[in-house]
Formats: structure tokens, C-alpha cells, sequence
């Protein structure tokens, strides 16, 4: 059996800011920033609150069934919840979308190198 990998996204949006955690935000969005965002085990965080209270996490893992992927959707929402709540920011609307990435279509390039392997 393979190890599939999953990536999952956790969006949701700051709630009742004070101005003391908005300003730790700002001073800290450089580290970020949604150019700095990868899909990582433990979660990573992207925002722009100076333009809107939303966020992003991105966290990546893995399973053996196509049915670990709720198990893993579960750890990840989990995981952002706890970092929210051991950060004392509020927040509201959690959603999480999951991909298992042994089920995504291939791209361009990975459909040209099946085909040049696979000749």
C-alpha cells in the first residue's frame, strides 16, 4: 500500500481584534506573507490584515486510505484552532477544503515525463 499525501487548506477570519493583537499581527505579517506559504506538517500561517481580518493555514499530511483524509482534515483544523486559541486571537468562520494529491490531475510537465519514461 502507498502513502498518500494530502494537502489541506484551514481559511477563517480574526474576530474581535483588539488594537494591541492587531498591532503584533502587523508587526509580524512579513513572516506571513502569502509569498512565504508552503504546505508543512505543522501548518503554516498567511494573512494580510491590513487589507482584511482573514487567514490562511496550509498544512500537509499524509495516510495509507482515501478515507485518512478527514482523519487529517480533522488534525489540521485542530491544529489551527489551538494555535488561534494559544495566541488569544479570536476568529470565526473555520472552513477547511482537503486534496489528496495521488487523485490530482497531472500537469503539463508531469504528463510529458510519463510519456518520455514511459516509452
Amino acid at each position: 500500500m502507498s502513502t498518500r499525501t494530502f494537502r489541506i487548506t484551514v481559511r477563517g477570519a480574526f474576530d474581535n481584534l483588539t488594537d494591541a493583537q492587531r498591532a503584533a499581527l502587523l508587526a509580524e505579517a512579513a513572516e506571513h506573507d502569502v509569498l512565504r506559504s508552503a504546505f508543512t506538517p505543522e501548518g503554516t500561517l498567511t494573512y494580510d490584515i491590513a487589507a482584511r481580518p482573514a487567514f490562511v493555514f496550509r498544512f500537509s499530511d499524509t495516510g495509507e486510505e482515501e478515507e485518512d483524509i478527514l482523519e487529517a482534515t480533522e488534525r489540521a483544523e485542530a491544529a489551527a484552532q489551538a494555535w488561534l486559541t494559544e495566541h488569544g486571537y479570536g476568529f470565526k468562520n473555520l472552513r477547511s477544503t482537503a486534496e489528496d494529491l495521488s487523485q490530482a490531475p497531472m500537469g503539463k510537465r508531469q504528463r510529458r515525463a510519463a510519456r518520455s519514461t514511459g516509452s
